[in-house]
């Protein structure tokens, strides 16, 4: 049984940026942040000394962003259960590299646990590429209900076969969208912005079909390139958003809320099947409440980061359901498309699911 979330009062420390200690990693999200050295974010805890079996567990944003805190309640639960007979080591700003360097340690066994976001995943498991199309999830509440149930879990299932365990969903949330022209509250209103893109060939077929003029970017670049005007603006979550500091250099938000995008709690299979049973239910468990915990926390920051970027001077533009429904049926030709490569009887299922899921929501 899962166990029951304690909530506790949570103060998020927002930084207007980053410092640069070591080079710069970008992982695969378009949410990673500089390096920041060798030396993990260590909550005091057991002594690794004393420990059987040690989990190195890495992320590519960085230690303020609620993916971090989320990764601090998962060691804390772990090593708490096992009375320290786990020890977690926690890194985050791409310290152990980027999302794939970091899933291919997984394969290898030497890293055992890490949180990328959906689309890099799609590299190992095709499937997952349906959670990058445009539109999926109407809240967030019915993507929760998706994730954590059938069909989550057959996703999950599959990573097996490519030595990961999937044990949860977290969030990284909805993509939206900053530029320094003009305010995007229409479909129309994207035609010829230049904007920086993830390298994931779905993202760029969908905003050339609204348009936009994407250009995948390494997101270290990104910055520079929206301060000179060589790209008009970007899209990430909120959080990634603000905790970048693109208000210097972008004046217009509009929560388009184009792609959901999860994130997947992976461990290493061949790390997890050395485990005995008794802790293998723990780190699953720990998983689960860590991510209800995550979700928790990035939820509560967007509600008080949206409010930061309009006081940082961004124009704040909120897009309607109209307007989105309309965006949905411009790229409804590129959905198709990527339905096709992925399987058109498994996408039913997933916007079955939506269905059900929403009349689950609404009652």
């Amino acid at each position: 049984m899962k166990k029951t979330l304690l909530t506790s009062a949570f103060s998020f420390a927002l930084v207007a940026g980053l410092t640069a200690c070591g080079g710069e990693e970008t992982d695969e999200n378009g949410s990673a942040s500089e390096g920041e050295g060798t030396e993990t974010e260590e909550t005091e805890g057991n002594d690794a000394a004393d420990a059987t079996y040690t989990i190195e567990a890495g992320i590519g944003l960085n230690n303020e962003h609620p993916q971090y805190k989320g990764l601090l309640e998962f060691k804390e639960i772990v090593e708490e259960e096992t009375d320290g007979d786990i020890h977690v080591k926690t890194y985050h700003s791409s310290q152990l590299g980027d999302d794939r360097e970091m899933m291919e340690s997984l394969q290898l066994n030497t890293q055992e646990v890490t949180i990328p976001s959906t689309a890099p995943v799609a590299n190992f498991v095709e499937e997952f590429t349906v959670f990058d199309f445009p539109f999926l999830f109407p809240n967030e509440q019915v993507a929760d209900e998706v994730l954590d149930g059938e069909i989550g879990d057959q996703l999950l299932d599959k990573l097996e076969d490519e030595e990961m365990v999937g044990l949860a969903y977290w969030e990284n949330g909805f993509r939206d969208l900053t530029n320094s022209k003009r305010p995007v509250e229409s479909a129309e209103d994207f035609e010829g912005l230049t904007l920086r893109t993830m390298e994931n060939d779905l993202h760029l077929d969908a905003f050339s079909e609204l348009g936009a003029n994407p250009t995948p970017m390494a997101f270290g670049e990104l910055f520079t390139a929206m301060q000179q005007g060589t790209v008009d603006g970007q899209e990430n979550p909120l959080a990634t958003i603000y905790l970048e500091s693109f208000y210097e250099v972008q004046d217009y938000y509009s929560d388009t809320h184009h792609v959901y995008s999860p994130f997947v709690f992976l461990m290493s299979k061949q790390f997890y099947d050395g485990l005995p049973d008794e802790y293998q239910t723990i780190v699953e468990d720990a998983a689960v409440e860590a991510g209800e915990f995550q979700r928790e926390q990035n939820r509560e920051a967007n509600e008080e980061l949206l409010a930061d970027l309009e006081e940082e001077g961004m124009e704040i533009t909120e897009v309607s359901d109209e307007d989105r429904a309309e965006m949905a049926e411009i790229v409804q030709p590129v959905i198709d498309e990527y339905a096709e490569e992925i399987g058109t009887d498994f996408v039913d299922k997933v916007y079955q699911a939506i269905e059900e899921a929403e009349e689950n929501v609404e009652e």
